[in-house]
């Protein structure tokens, strides 16, 4: 299927490493001219060389200063993008009874209004074009909060609620605004983690086995498997494309079946 994405311009944020990565890198393979984004010049720079992007920027999307640093980078290059994914994001640890205030604050500086600023900065060029996809990075947790790590989760719902009341407010714009919300993804770090649960669980030390009995005792879904980096990466490409144009203020779970809800 041709997604009609060449030539189209997008801007990923947090595409330095990870799914953000594989992101920009399958964009790139559709014909789309990506603009690639880390936390300093050096890791973006890194990332667009090695993925032969467009253009590569840096900045703190945490705070307004580095955003708007990040929008001028974006502008001189390009212009506003046509599509502009917002995958950066922060989890932190954290209990109930055990985070102060700046710590809830903190997480909704990094899952909610970086997201906010971006939008806010481009959208006025993105509305002239006719023609857009705002689409943010969630997690299944904004339907399914665990009892740990609640200011995380309470942002990512938060950040679900801004999605609906933006796509509300672009009526006849032409820009679908929509948030794609994984499960677990098989990520190094991810893979860290389950190798040392597997130490302990005696588990052995093969991943097809370790995933296997995480998925069967800690995951259960009907795929039977953890999602990878290149699944959530050809969903958000196909809701990048004029293909899903009629796709608009949805929360897309991305998790196999684990939900299981209606």
């Amino acid at each position: 299927m041709d997604l009609q994405l060449s030539g189209k311009t997008v801007f990923v944020s947090g595409s330095n490493r990870g799914t953000g990565r594989v992101m920009a890198q399958t964009l790139i393979e559709q014909g789309a001219q990506v603009v690639v984004h880390g936390p300093t010049q050096e890791t973006a720079q890194e990332a667009g060389e090695s993925l032969q992007a467009f253009g590569a920027v840096w900045g703190d999307l945490s705070d307004e200063q580095g955003t708007q640093q990040v929008i001028e980078q974006c502008q001189h290059l390009m212009g506003a993008p046509d599509i502009l994914i917002n995958n950066y994001g922060t989890a932190a640890k954290g209990k109930w009874g055990a985070l102060s205030s700046a710590q809830w604050l903190e997480s909704y500086e990094h899952n909610v209004l970086s997201g906010v600023r971006l939008i806010e900065g481009f959208l006025p060029e993105m509305k002239s074009k006719g023609w857009g996809r705002i689409i943010q990075l969630g997690t299944m947790g904004n339907k399914q909060p665990n009892d740990i790590m609640p200011q995380y989760y309470a942002a990512k719902g938060a950040q679900v609620n801004m999605t609906v009341s933006l796509s509300k407010a672009l009526t006849g714009t032409g820009i679908t605004v929509n948030t794609i919300s994984p499960g677990l993804i098989h990520t190094p770090e991810l893979e860290a983690w389950l190798r040392a649960k597997a130490k302990k669980h005696n588990w052995g030390d093969d991943w097809a086995e370790i995933q296997r009995q995480f998925v069967q005792q800690e995951f259960p879904n009907p795929c039977e498997r953890i999602a990878t980096m290149e699944d959530v990466a050809n969903l958000v490409t196909f809701i990048a494309s004029p293909k899903a144009n009629y796709i608009n203020g949805q929360n897309i779970v991305i998790d196999g079946g684990g939900l299981g809800s209606v």
